[in-house]
Formats: C-alpha cells, sequence, structure tokens
C-alpha cells in the first residue's frame, strides 16, 4: 500500500507518505495558517504521489461521526478561522475516489501504537500526549472510542494537591488536568519552562502526582491493557515510575492486577516522535480496509 497521512496541529501540519507498516517514505512540514490555504497545501503535496487512501488526525475539537452532517468538520476550535470549517469536505473534492480516515490527533497516534507500536496486538490502549495541550485517545475492544464526539480526556477535573496553590491554566476548567499539567502551566507555576527544569526539581514530583491520579481515573473507566504517553514533557524518563507510583496510590488497592506494577504499562510511544504521523497512516490503512 502507498498510504497519504497528514498531522494536523495548531502550529504546523505535517503530510507524509508511508506504507501499511507504518514505515514514512517522505515527509514535509507547513505552518498552520487559515485552513483554505492550509488544506490546499495537503491537496498539492498529495496530487502527484499515487496514494491509495489518506488518513488525517487533526487537531480538535472535530466531528468524526460518519452520520452526522457536519462529518469532517473542524468544530468549536478557539483558533482563529478554524471553527466550523469542513476540513474532510476539501480533501475528498480533490480526491473522491479515495478512501479518507478522519479522527482526532491524539486516536490516531493511539491507533498507530497498536498497529505498530507499543499496544501491538492488543484490543485495548489509551495514549495520551502531554505537551502544549493534554489530549487522550482510547481503543477499546478493537475500535477507536468515539460517542457524543471523542474523548476530551485533558480536561477531566482533578484533585489539587494541598501544597500547590496554582490557580489553573485551562480557560474553560481552570484545574482540570491540561490546566494542571501541560506544559504551559508547569512554565507559569514554575518561572521556568519544563526543559529547563532540573531533574530534581520539585515540580516533576507534582507533575507525576497530577498525570498519576488521571491515570487512576483511565484505568477505572476504561480498564486499558496499556497507557502510553508521549509529547514534549513526557521527554523526561524519571518521570514514569513516579506517574506508575501515584497512580497505584490513588487506586488504593482497588484493583488488583500486576500489570498495574509491571514497567511495561506505563510506556513512552514505540514509535516516538513519530507517533502522529504514523497515526495517520494507520487511520489511512483502516479506511481502505473498511472500503
Amino acid at each position: 500500500m502507498r498510504l497519504g497521512a497528514i498531522e494536523g496541529g495548531g502550529t504546523k501540519f505535517i503530510a507524509g507518505i508511508g506504507d501499511e507498516n507504518g514505515t514514512i517514505i517522505e515527509r514535509v512540514s507547513f505552518p498552520t495558517t487559515t485552513p483554505k490555504e492550509t488544506m490546499q497545501k495537503c491537496v498539492d503535496y498529495f496530487k502527484d504521489k499515487n496514494i491509495e487512501a489518506i488518513g488525517f488526525g487533526c487537531f480538535g475539537p472535530i466531528d468524526p461521526d460518519k452520520s452526522s452532517q457536519t462529518y469532517g468538520y473542524v468544530t468549536t476550535t478557539p483558533k482563529p478561522g478554524w471553527a466550523n470549517y469542513n476540513v474532510i469536505g476539501d480533501l475528498k473534492k480533490a480526491f473522491p475516489q479515495i478512501p479518507i480516515g478522519f479522527d482526532t490527533d491524539v486516536n490516531g497516534a493511539c491507533l498507530g501504537e497498536v498497529y505498530f507500536g507499543s499496544a501491538k496486538g492488543l484490543d485495548s490502549a489509551v495514549y495520551f500526549t502531554i505537551g502544549t495541550g493534554i489530549g487522550g485517545g482510547a481503543y477499546v475492544e478493537g475500535q477507536l472510542l468515539h460517542g457524543l464526539l471523542h474523548p476530551e480526556m485533558g480536561h477531566m477535573k482533578l484533585i489539587v494537591r494541598k501544597d500547590d496553590h496554582y490557580k489553573g491554566k485551562c480557560p474553560y476548567h481552570a484545574t482540570c488536568f491540561e490546566g494542571l499539567a501541560a506544559g504551559p502551566a508547569i512554565e507559569e507555576r514554575w518561572g521556568i519552562s519544563a526543559k529547563e527544569l532540573d531533574i530534581n526539581h520539585p515540580a516533576w514530583d507534582l507533575e507525576a502526582y497530577y498525570i498519576g491520579q488521571a491515570l487512576a481515573n483511565v484505568v477505572l473507566i476504561l480498564s486499558p491493557k496499556k497507557i502510553i504517553l508521549g509529547g514534549g514533557v513526557m521527554h523526561q524518563s524519571h518521570l514514569f515510575p513516579m506517574i506508575q507510583k501515584y497512580m497505584n496510590q490513588f487506586l488504593e488497592g482497588y484493583i488488583q492486577k500486576k500489570e498495574l506494577t509491571d514497567s511495561d504499562y506505563i510506556v513512552w510511544p514505540k514509535l516516538g516522535d513519530n507517533a502522529g504521523l504514523c497515526g495517520s497512516l494507520a487511520l489511512a490503512k483502516q479506511a481502505l480496509e473498511d472500503k
């Protein structure tokens, strides 16, 4: 298979060509400007690539429900010009005969890890990206999870630790997961970016506390067989055992499964920084198989 992939972010878009094994053959990157200009760059890139399907993992919120009148739209995003824009409509006009897979960027990354990465062979996994924002994607009993819209796990409300007096960064929920633990919250709370923090800085224990708490909630709700943590903040290998410790503290022994203490239960994406683009390849592969 020769597959097209789009990783659509609020800051930049990455388009690429790959195959059914998740191998990336080539890629390009360009800034996210207006939707019309950005989508036209994607169309121009794929025009002469002889692709069989396209997968598009997009920043959200989006409408991934094929029965909806607004399927394929970016919906209520605060990004100027992008709200209620039909991104899939632009691709379908240009490539009417090609199957197109469409989902959130984090759902796509989750599917990529199931198809090609650390959750390969499993029918259940959750993927979080923790960086400028926090997003979560879920693969449950062999299907990506949607529902009314799609998971927005980055906005689950958390219990604020007693020694943390930070007001929270999220403009909607203040002290939700993203508001307490995303990169901008770390920088505003401590006055220094996460990548500049020393490994022994108290910020990391607090960060692990919030991530561990969120993962305990996810274990109780979705019972995933693997949890994958990507994104810029997670480029800190010392965080993983700390997160697992706090996750189990919040679970308080209620769930008795040895996997919860195994070192390969909470992991960095096997696909690394290619998780997003490989996830879009997985969406393309799935769309072609569904056809």
